[in-house]
């Protein structure tokens, strides 16, 4: 399947990828976010926001967008 993601973190960068049908949030975000903690990310699927177990489709518009930046003052 072809998905745009968008990943706000750091720089960040908006590309077409390729994933396994079948492929989770959860499993994407594991995949592209390495040890990050999903809580501490707003994650949409077509600008909504999704639940970590729904499966995504061919042509979804994912975005992870961090809820926390380093160095913010509480």
């Amino acid at each position: 399947m072809k998905l745009l993601l968008i990943n706000n973190d750091g720089g960040g960068f908006a590309d077409y990828i390729e994933v396994p049908a079948g492929t989770t949030v959860a499993q994407l975000f594991e995949q592209k976010m390495g040890d990050a903690e999903a809580r501490d990310y707003l994650i949409r699927v077509n600008r909504q926001p999704c639940p970590p177990n729904q499966r995504l489709q061919d042509g979804d518009r994912i975005s992870i967008t961090p809820t926390k930046i380093e160095g913010a003052r509480s």
